[in-house]
């Protein structure tokens, strides 16, 4: 009998704990006689996690881990002193170059009032040894050229064409009266650099011969030609032009400055990466050039080779830059766009797609890492700096390409960001040194045969 009473109290009380008005209300929603079956069939740790989702513990907002490609953190091994001048950088290309990148990249146009921004940044020449450079180590270059790529690879190419290419001609094949006359206003960025290799006929040939000609006469140099693709040559003050001496039949490198007669360049339209940098067809007709502005101490091909391993180093970085970029901002994105009610991340596809990217990007890096060490330990071999741009370049691809995917539709748009990087990095990928040239110099290396023809 007691047994009846007890249940028939918890019949009483159950009941009494029943909203009959909510119970109403929920049974135009759901088969009530259903849910009782399916919720009998749960054992109790199937019960208490839906418990513990149906009073809130779901619905808190999750907290997620920061968005951070360094994954091995290798930031971690640099001094403080380089670790507040990688951070510096970052900040400044967040913050001035992020915000107007889009808008300026659509336009085609160069945003002209960062010059002095970057100046300040006191960057520029950053492992030349005195001109007011800093000194610092080719591991920074690269780290520099990586932060600037991350946010956005046409201002990180202007910067490279300025500290890398144009400056370091003069570093390396220039007097010490070049250098004393040029280089300080240059590290200032008062004074903007261009670098005159490539030719509307001449590319990867450029090593086997140059169609730009330069006759002497008297104290004086005539140049006749064309170059192509000149990143800055539109707006440049300082103009390094590679020809070839009508007389010896090998290089020689001139600064031709703005204004000069014979000089005429050219903006290049319509191109589909780097848009923001004002690539130049550069025509010259019998431009004169006084012998104090050749490059004094540039006597062939292999003094222009000097300059180019020495910048090579800085494009596979500024790939990583790109990719890195690329990653974050698709990792981003999934996070935030919800489908099927949960957000994209949470898919095994996309999760798949993100952890190939890391990957990639994570090799990428710890190559290009070792590779600045070599650099900075004096030990970079051509094949060293061809090898690490065949390779970043490739996983660059592949990795802008995956954060394009898993941004769907959206990422083809320019306000998501990852399109403009899928752009850009076409032109990394061939510019100083396209991947076939670049693997024929690390085979001829490693087997012995030069492949070249």
């Amino acid at each position: 009998m007691s047994n009846i009473f007890s249940k028939a109290a918890n019949i009483y009380n159950l009941f009494k704990s029943i909203d009959f008005k909510q119970l109403e209300a929920l049974s135009k929603k759901v088969d009530l006689q259903e849910v009782m079956t399916q919720f009998g069939k749960m054992d109790d740790k199937q019960l208490a996690g839906l418990m513990k989702m149906m009073k809130g513990g779901g619905n808190r907002k999750k907290e997620l881990p920061p968005i951070d490609a360094d994954f091995y953190d290798l930031s971690g091994k640099l001094s403080p002193e380089d670790r507040e001048l990688q951070m510096k950088v970052r900040q400044f290309m967040e913050t001035e170059i992020k915000p107007i990148v889009n808008r300026y990249w659509n336009r085609a146009e160069f945003p002209f009032d960062i010059i002095p921004k970057v100046a300040e940044l006191n960057i520029c020449g950053i492992t030349f040894e005195g001109y007011g450079c800093p000194n610092r180590s080719f591991l920074m270059e690269g780290i520099i050229a990586s932060e600037m790529g991350r946010i956005d690879a046409s201002i990180a190419t202007f910067f490279g064409v300025q500290s890398g290419l144009a400056m370091g001609s003069i570093y390396v094949c220039g007097s010490e009266e070049q250098k004393q006359k040029w280089l300080p206003r240059m590290q200032k960025l008062e004074l903007i650099g261009s670098f005159g290799l490539t030719e509307p006929e001449v590319g990867s040939a450029a090593a086997g011969g140059l169609t730009v000609t330069a006759k002497r006469e008297g104290n004086k140099w005539i140049l006749n030609g064309q170059k192509k693709w000149i990143g800055n040559a539109t707006f440049a003050d300082v103009n390094i032009i590679w020809a070839r001496d009508l007389d010896d039949n090998q290089v020689k490198g001139f600064i031709v400055e703005k204004g000069n007669p014979g000089f005429k360049a050219d903006k290049i339209e319509n191109k589909m990466a780097l848009r923001i940098v004002q690539n130049g067809l550069i025509t010259l007709t019998n431009c004169e050039v006084t012998e104090e502005n050749r490059l004094q101490n540039c006597n062939s091909f292999k003094d222009v080779a000097k300059v180019l391993r020495m910048t090579r180093a800085g494009v596979a970085w500024m790939a990583v830059g790109c990719a890195r970029g690329a990653y974050e901002s698709a990792l981003k994105y999934t996070r935030e766009r919800i489908q099927f009610g949960r957000p994209i991340a949470s898919f095994q596809l996309i999760q798949n797609h993100l952890v190939e990217m890391l990957s990639n990007l994570t090799a990428m890096q710890t190559l290009v890492y070792r590779l600045s060490e070599l650099q900075d330990n004096n030990q970079l071999t051509d094949e060293h700096a061809s090898l690490a741009k065949v390779f970043c370049t490739l996983r660059m691809r592949d990795v802008v390409s995956r954060a394009r995917e898993v941004m769907g539709g959206n990422g083809i748009l320019l306000e998501y960001d990852v399109a403009r990087f899928v752009a850009d990095a076409e032109a990394i990928y061939s510019y100083e040194g396209t991947k076939e040239i670049n693997s024929l110099i690390v085979g001829r290396a490693i087997t012995g045969f030069s492949a070249f023809v």
